[in-house]
């Protein structure tokens, strides 16, 4: 009965642990990136960067979004998936050092280690979501997408307040994301020590997967989708300020406006996996999810800042449907852990590499039509090629069928 009793109270200790491990890598992948936007024009005139050096340090990290996520698929199995997450969050953590270290070139270096350490994050959590809660794939995933829009949202709102408490401007906004990163390195390593302490509880590694996703047409459906919803995303999150800032609001109204897209994507992300989980197909989720993110296009065309808030509440929405069903497609349209991991990894490659180009795109356009028109005309037409995919991602089809 004892060792019964032990064995029970250890397994609630280590899915305690699993849990905490899920909200603190989520945290860390999502307000490295956002947190630059609004202290942008104070790194500008700091380090007197251009337009496009500007734009380099959201697509940066994108970049190596794309140019990683496979790689780090494939090697996946090389070592366990938490392990794997504590490599992810020293890189990040060396990256982020480098960022505030204040030269031009640290901060693209800094840039480069961020992206690569929320790479690994991206690709592997959803494997480990599948590995440690197989019942509760919904609910942890809707967490995983919480904490990482709740963090964000932070770092949206009180980016620029964060430099004045610390006395440091920017370097502070930005620096102060270490911390998060070190308690989900403590959090890991906590973990790993549990797991040889009790080596009956922890979770099987993955497995070694032959199947060739790259072959699967349903793969590259949930590839686009997930590139050109998070093409949108980043378009947001770089340029906002900016377009609005020209559009006659002041600059700390504008992080506050991306707080409000961050705080409404937050119950979104919670409930939307949890009831999409139990959806067959999800189709009528993508009709809202384009029909939003199209009209809050056209608001910006026809009202500009007018309304701003309304605006801002429907891409906190659309965006936050959009991403938990991306996360989401990786676990129900899979079979096991490791091609759960590897769809992520194609998915998060293809995807990254759509949406690294879209902060640049929209920015060069910005140049050609001040007006930014033709900034928002290219967004729409990416939300039209967006729905085609996001159709046949929905269908109750797994990449391996």
């Amino acid at each position: 009965m004892m060792k019964n009793e032990t064995r029970k109270n250890a397994s609630y200790v280590l899915m305690l642990i699993n849990v905490l491990v899920v909200i603190l890598v989520s945290s860390n992948l999502r307000s490295p990136i956002i947190s630059v936007s609004p202290v942008l024009s104070e790194i500008r005139n700091t380090l007197k960067l251009d337009s496009f050096q500007v734009s380099l340090l959201t697509s940066i990290p994108l970049f190596m979004f794309a140019t990683c996520s496979v790689l780090v698929s494939r090697f996946s199995h090389k070592f366990s998936i938490s392990r794997f997450l504590m490599y992810s969050l020293i890189i990040l953590s060396f990256g982020l050092f480098l960022r505030i270290t204040g030269s031009l070139w640290m901060l693209f270096a800094g840039s480069v280690f961020i992206g690569l350490g929320i790479c690994i994050g991206n690709v592997v959590t959803p494997g480990y979501i599948k590995n440690n809660f197989p019942k509760q794939i919904g609910l942890m995933t809707g967490i995983f997408a919480v904490s990482m829009n709740l963090t964000a949202a932070l770092a949206s709102g009180f980016s620029v307040k964060i430099g004045e408490w610390t006395g440091f401007g920017w370097r502070g906004s930005l620096g102060i994301w270490l911390v998060i990163a070190g308690l989900g390195l403590f959090v890991l390593i906590l973990e790993l020590i549990f797991n040889k302490k009790n080596p009956g509880q922890s979770k099987a590694a993955l497995t070694v997967s032959d199947f060739n996703m790259f072959k699967s047409a349903q793969a590259w459906n949930i590839s686009i989708f997930m590139g050109l919803q998070s093409l949108f995303y980043y378009c947001m999150m770089a340029w906002l300020p900016s377009f609005l800032t020209d559009y006659n609001m002041q600059g700390e109204s504008t992080g506050w406006v991306l707080f409000v897209i961050q705080i409404t994507m937050i119950p979104v992300t919670f409930c939307a996996p949890i009831i999409a989980g139990k959806m067959k197909d999800q189709r009528i989720l993508i009709v809202l999810i384009c029909t939003l993110m199209f009209g809050s296009t056209m608001m910006f065309v026809w009202l500009q800042s007018q309304w701003i808030y309304a605006n801002a509440v429907i891409i906190g929405l659309s965006n936050g449907l959009s991403f938990s069903l991306s996360i989401l497609f990786f676990s129900t349209r899979t079979k096991n852990s490791a091609n759960a991991v590897k769809i992520s990894g194609m998915a998060q490659s293809i995807g990254y590499l759509i949406a690294a180009f879209g902060p640049p795109v929209f920015g060069k356009l910005h140049d050609w039509d001040v007006s930014w028109k033709s900034s928002f005309y290219f967004l729409s037409f990416a939300v039209l090629v967006m729905f085609y995919f996001g159709m046949k991602a929905a269908r109750n089809q797994c990449v391996e069928d």
